[in-house]
């Protein structure tokens, strides 16, 4: 779903994630009910794992996308397919922060939750400031459900939800009597309560309808029943919201009219944007795109979209395992082909050899790491950044890799472009790291312009390249580019470019397999120097105020980051922020940057790996701020740990 704005960026207030400001209030014509307006909210819809939490809260998103509002949303939910019901490990949830203006983050704490059972609402209500509404699904609250979550006592009576706006609604019940004259059982009626969930958060925030009705007619058009059944449903809840004395009031968030540069905008996950940044890819290539991959999480959906897409020279190939997938890819590359192997970290794990065979080899091809909680299996579903140092040196021998890292979901396609850049310059696999967080959240993205998109064509060799000391004309596979240091990249099957391949040592120029050991000391030191040689863009440092201490960052972590900044900058105290892209190499600037400070903070998903390289590269004495629990950063718990750094 695509918008048109026509305004120029704004920042927004430093406040991002905190609670929505009401800037003002209307009565409807004719109407009893107040329609408040807001800058920003932040919904969180929890409840069981099949409760249909990450559709609901995809639709909203969408609607809200299509409204104009910028956002940013946090999918969150058990790695299990179908974890035990009503269990606190069961508890599904997808939080959505929108507004008028530029925001960066799904937001720390929400302003309303939608817990549709008790294991929502109590794995939630920490996360919920005294004052934010909840509206619970009073069907859910047996005593049995409760006790199961160790509720001792309804926390619908006991007094401990007395500092919110408690919304009791009969979800279940409500959705069963507006379906009885559908031939349904109640079971399978019970089924729509989350459209009907959609549609009361749709009038209370004033969202169209228009793109989820379609959507569910184009969704259940084989089963014309269970579609009209949930139009049905999600109707019924608007009309709920509408018609009901316990929702005094509706809220209204105006379009971010000028939160954009000029464009046309739909809203995108990171791995979409990944996917389409692939296509984008080999289509300025000139080249067929080839992915080998093994599904895991949560790296599938990026399998799953280019697999729609053979329209424009997509091929996939879903292997056996990871080894199969990295292994297909290395010969599509070899075959002269954009290659691409997909996973997470325990697939890199797997992954390794074959990226040394390809580092040997010196052949384009792409290793996307969607991050995860480790180690081994560890967390499937939640996120972190702890694969940085596998991607330098996981593998055996010097093995240089060129890294790239995203930093938000729309971001995701310009790093899948310059990775490609990269790899096919210069003749290398290239590790790009996104992560969870990226992967599954949202915002809105311009889609660009043709003309926008980097030249990405490829010479391959034609002919011979070299000329011997007899005047004959041979091919030498390793000579190289005198500026990139990249070997010629030769199709098979062109006459006279046979050459040997293999992950033994070869000879410099002529890529026969040696020995020697002034050769290998060569061959390695060389292809160490053309990583070390790429060109990257210098380091941008936001710093308006001349600041003594430094903010540095990469991946996922920007949004977060950037809204802490902000946050202190308006408070205000004096802070500088740059965000890495570029990890292998660093940008040439980054120790010319890194003196100019005082105090370098790094917060990062992990225990500290790029403090770690930073430290011992660079002499710095970066401080880590860590965390681990598989959840991203909160804005505000970034900004009081920033604001010690700058005192401290």
């Amino acid at each position: 779903m695509t918008s048109q704005v026509s305004s120029p960026a704004e920042q927004d207030d430093g406040t991002d994630g905190a609670d929505g400001t009401v800037v003002g209030e209307q009565r409807k014509p004719g109407g009893t009910k107040d329609v408040r307006r807001l800058d920003r909210v932040i919904i969180r819809f929890a409840g069981d794992s099949g409760d249909g939490m990450q559709l609901t809260g995809d639709r909203f998103t969408s609607e809200t996308a299509s409204f104009g509002n910028d956002l940013s949303t946090l999918p969150n939910f058990p790695a299990e397919i179908r974890a035990p019901a009503g269990t606190l490990p069961g508890v599904s949830s997808f939080q959505l922060h929108f507004a008028d203006h530029d925001i960066l983050t799904p937001g720390d704490a929400p302003n309303v939750l939608v817990a549709m059972n008790p294991a929502a609402l109590k794995a939630n209500i920490g996360d919920v400031p005294r004052g934010a509404e909840i509206i619970v699904n009073t069907d859910e609250f047996t005593k049995r459900a409760m006790q199961k979550v160790g509720y001792a006592a309804s926390p619908l009576e006991d007094g401990s939800l007395d500092g919110y706006q408690l919304h009791p609604v009969p979800l279940t019940t409500l959705t069963v009597e507006a379906l009885k004259e559908f031939d349904l059982t109640r079971k399978e009626a019970e089924r729509s309560k989350n459209m009907f969930a959609l549609g009361l958060l749709s009038w209370m925030y004033h969202r169209p309808t228009e793109g989820t009705e379609k959507f569910l007619k184009s969704k259940f058009a084989k089963k014309p029943d269970i579609a009209a059944a949930n139009l049905t449903a999600f109707r019924a809840g608007w009309n709920f919201g509408e018609t009901t004395e316990d929702f005094a009031v509706s809220y209204e968030v105006a379009p971010a009219a000028k939160a954009f540069p000029v464009g046309t905008y739909r809203n995108i996950s990171g791995n979409l944007a990944l996917a389409y940044g692939l296509i984008s890819a080999s289509r300025q290539a000139d080249l067929p795109l080839f992915l080998g991959s093994y599904p895991i999480t949560p790296a599938s959906d990026i399998l799953h979209e280019l697999s729609r897409h053979k329209n424009f020279g997509v091929r996939t190939f879903q292997a056996e395992d990871e080894i199969a997938g990295i292994g297909a890819a290395l010969g599509a590359a070899f075959g002269g082909s954009l290659a691409v192997t997909t996973t997470s970290g325990p697939g890199v794990a797997l992954k390794s050899e074959t990226i040394g065979l390809a580092v040997s080899m010196e052949l384009p091809l792409l290793v996307v790491d969607i991050q995860r909680g480790g180690p081994s299996t560890g967390l499937p579903t939640k996120t972190e950044q702890a694969d940085l140092l596998q991607a330098m040196f996981g593998r055996n021998g010097e093995a240089p890799v060129p890294i790239v890292a995203p930093r938000t979901p729309a971001d995701c396609f310009d790093a899948a472009l310059e990775a490609a850049r990269i790899a096919l310059t210069y003749r290398t696999p290239v590790m790009l790291l996104s992560d969870g967080y990226l992967a599954n959240g949202s915002e809105p993205w311009r889609i660009p312009e043709l003309d926008e998109l980097p030249d990405l064509t490829v010479q391959f060799a034609q002919g011979p390249n070299h000329t011997l000391d007899d005047g004959s004309e041979v091919f030498w596979p390793y000579k190289r580019d005198p500026q990139t240091l990249a070997r010629p990249w030769a199709v098979p099957g062109t006459p006279g470019l046979e050459h040997r391949i293999g992950g033994i040592e070869k000879e410099d120029g002529t890529g026969n397999i040696s020995y020697a050991p002034a050769n290998h000391e060569f061959m390695v030191r060389v292809r160490q120097a053309k990583i070390d040689g790429i060109e990257v863009p210098d380091l941008e440092v936001d710093d308006p105020h001349g600041a003594s201490t430094l903010v540095l960052g990469w991946g996922s972590t920007y949004g977060p980051i950037t809204a802490a900044v902000r946050r202190l900058r308006t408070a205000g105290e004096a802070v500088a922020q740059a965000h890495l892209r570029h990890l292998n190499p660093f940008p040439r600037n980054l120790g010319a940057v890194l003196e100019r400070y005082d105090k370098v903070v790094v917060p990062e998903m992990n225990l500290g790996q790029l403090a770690t390289l930073v430290r011992a590269k660079y002499l710095v004495d970066a401080r880590s701020f860590n965390q681990v629990n598989g959840m991203p950063f909160k804005a505000e718990q970034l900004a009081a740990t920033l604001k010690e750094a700058i005192h401290g």
